[in-house]
């Protein structure tokens, strides 16, 4: 997180610890638990309450082929950024980790990228949790008219979470556990209440070949999506090299949070995708689609009057909010590189004000998701461009400089080749659906 400085790694770094002294210091502890929570809550976003409308428009099939490819992949990609961040040199934002294997002019470049990718999510969930937060309260009766019309309503809200998220670690994980594990609590309800209208003719056939293969590289970004924290890992990983005195433990500890956060949300999210497929089937879906409502719209007429509602309410505001928290950490981590990468080519680091800088980035994150707000830009219409970034971001950058990096050398193998061709697939899956 902010704050964090880049530790100078010497050999007491690197010395290997006694078997009583490595168990005492990977002992899991609150900040362990945190970055958890953190990733869980950036892997669920608002789109999670229309995965199953998604899943049931494409198929099971093609849904499944696109999991059994795309998952292990996620994983493998997800293991090679940490193992990338931690392996640097120098570890206090992305940018500052591709300049410490590139050089300056590269980290500024693929920094831009990582921005980028970012960004459009900035503006999702910033317009998203203002927009919704507005419309329950009219629609709840707290307020007579729409919040989202007056411009000082998106100021204020986006001012008060940037406030929360900057308040360090301990207080962001405080605030987010009990969201996370509430939404990720309503996910598993809704896929265990469905599994009694399971019928197995919702499974449908196979398609031919061609049209599976195609549809299911289509399908891949959205599936990735589906359990994706990668925005997360970058400060994570920071988070811990400031903290532990060993390399290998800092390692250790980001890895098996990963890990934890990849088990959990596989083990949630494919579940409650697949149970309300084969409870509800193709046509609900299309139904669905055509009028535009979610999973709980569809699941509404099986639950008691006003369940639906309600859990429809804390899903959508906690899993907004949640996910803005992940995306702020990563997104400030990517500005804080790019800013320190520009001025340090003018003034000497000592010269360099890391608070005033912090505030400053603050301010630019709070009037960037305000402008967006107040235009109103329909931004999910760009959100297919961040396929082939995260592609590149995710698979194939982190891919280059274990091929390019003598002392990333350890990280090739027959993993890497199935990095490379997931990334290669996304930077062409929103091209292929318009073929």
């Amino acid at each position: 997180m902010q704050g964090n400085e880049p530790r100078p790694w010497g050999p007491a770094a690197t010395v290997a610890l006694s078997s009583v002294e490595w168990k005492e210091a990977t002992r899991f502890d609150g900040t362990d638990w945190g970055w958890i929570i953190i990733s869980i809550g950036m892997a669920i976003g608002a789109g999670i309450v229309f995965l199953p409308v998604q899943v049931g428009l494409v198929g099971l099939w093609v849904f499944l082929l696109s999991a059994v490819a795309g998952y292990p992949a996620m994983y493998l990609f997800q293991r090679l950024f940490i193992n990338t961040l931690a392996s640097s040199n120098v570890c206090c934002d992305y940018p500052e980790v591709i300049s410490g294997y590139l050089g300056k002019n590269w980290g500024v470049a693929l920094g831009l990228l990582y921005f980028v990718m970012l960004v459009i999510w900035v503006f999702v969930y910033s317009t998203a949790i203002t927009n919704d937060s507005a419309s329950y309260l009219h629609t709840f009766g707290v307020t007579q008219g729409l919040l989202s019309d007056n411009p000082f309503y998106g100021l204020a809200l986006i001012s008060l979470l940037v406030l929360l998220a900057s308040r360090g670690e301990r207080f962001l994980f405080k605030i987010s556990t009990l969201m996370v594990l509430t939404k990720l609590g309503i996910v598993a309800f809704l896929g265990i209440a469905m599994v009694k209208l399971w019928d197995s003719a919702n499974i449908g056939a196979l398609d031919p070949p061609a049209v599976l293969v195609k549809q299911s590289i289509v399908t891949l970004p959205f599936t990735l999506t589906s359990i994706l924290f990668i925005q997360t890992l970058s400060p994570m990983v920071i988070s811990y090299r400031a903290k532990e005195n060993s390399l290998a433990v800092a390692r250790f500890k980001a890895l098996r949070a990963m890990n934890i956060a990849f088990g959990v949300l596989f083990v949630t999210v494919f579940f409650y995708a697949i149970s309300f497929t084969l409870a509800l089937g193709h046509d609900e879906a299309e139904k669905a689609f055509r009028h535009n409502v979610s999973a709980l719209a569809i699941a509404a007429q099986f639950f008691p009057p006003g369940i639906s509602t309600v859990l429809g309410v804390i899903l959508n505001i906690f899993a907004v909010m949640t996910a803005f928290f992940g995306v702020y950490l990563g997104f400030h981590d990517a500005c804080r590189g790019l800013a320190l990468n520009l001025l340090r080519r003018r003034f000497e680091d000592e010269r360099i004000n890391r608070a005033w800088l912090n505030y400053g980035i603050q301010i630019f994150i709070i009037v960037l998701a305000w402008g967006v707000i107040r235009l109103n830009v329909p931004v999910l219409y760009f959100t297919s461009i961040s396929s082939p970034i995260f592609g590149l971001v995710g698979c194939l950058i982190p891919a280059w400089l274990v091929l390019k990096i003598r002392a990333l050398e350890q990280y090739r193998g027959p993993g890497l080749i199935v990095i490379v061709l997931t990334g290669f697939l996304l930077c062409i899956s929103p091209f292929l659906a318009f073929i």
